[in-house]
């Protein structure tokens, strides 16, 4: 039988040129996880609830430079822009529960207090990339980490009841963080997947 998978790439002009089609990441295979967040024991109620979940976006705002006849740039302070976390609100309301707790952990309306320090409410997030495996015995492999520091609700939208539909009642939270690394600067381990490791092409 010809074998011709390995042609599908594009020619690079060297030695490795067309070697073939990596797999790519897939969108649903991926899981959250919160830690003091709301309250006590939330991580795994939170992370069965997700829908959807935002990669972290990045800006630099370039800083110019002026000279004689022209201008240059450098990169100037980075800001990660918020993201957004979707919950299905669940019957047993232990989404709801959860988001509510941390909301009256940033400001008590009912008293109309807040706390002294952020640091009284900030919680953190993790947000892995998964392969498609996993038993009740066995982790699925973590392909990418997204580690989330200092977050915080930024708004919360319970979403709208619509008599002309019947899809499921959603939480969508905005998360603003202060700061994100990538599985601590190693990504994914290279003890584990190379770009010559069988079963990553197609």
């Amino acid at each position: 039988m010809a074998v011709t998978l390995q042609n599908f790439g594009v020619p690079t002009g060297d030695a490795f040129s067309r070697g073939g089609i990596l797999m790519p990441k897939v969108k649903n295979r991926f899981r959250v996880f919160v830690a003091n967040f709301g309250m006590p024991g939330s991580a795994v109620g939170f992370t069965q609830q997700v829908v959807t979940v935002a990669r972290p976006t990045v800006n630099f705002t370039p800083q110019p430079v002026h000279s004689y006849n022209s201008v240059a740039y450098y990169a100037g302070k980075a800001e990660w822009e918020k993201v957004e976390v979707t919950l299905r609100d669940d019957v047993t309301n232990s989404a709801s529960r959860l988001v509510g707790a941390q909301v009256q952990r940033q400001m008590n309306f009912f008293e109309q207090t807040v706390p002294m320090a952020a640091g009284d409410y900030k919680f953190q997030m993790s947000v892995e990339t998964l392969d498609g495996g996993g038993t009740a015995v066995d982790d699925a492999i973590v392909l990418e980490r997204w580690n989330f520091e200092g977050c915080l609700l930024n708004s919360v939208n319970y979403q709208s009841f619509d008599y002309a539909t019947a899809d499921a009642m959603t939480i969508t939270l905005s998360v603003r963080f202060d700061n994100v690394t990538q599985d601590d600067g190693l990504m994914p381990d290279p003890a584990v997947y190379t770009v010559n490791t069988p079963g990553l092409n197609f």
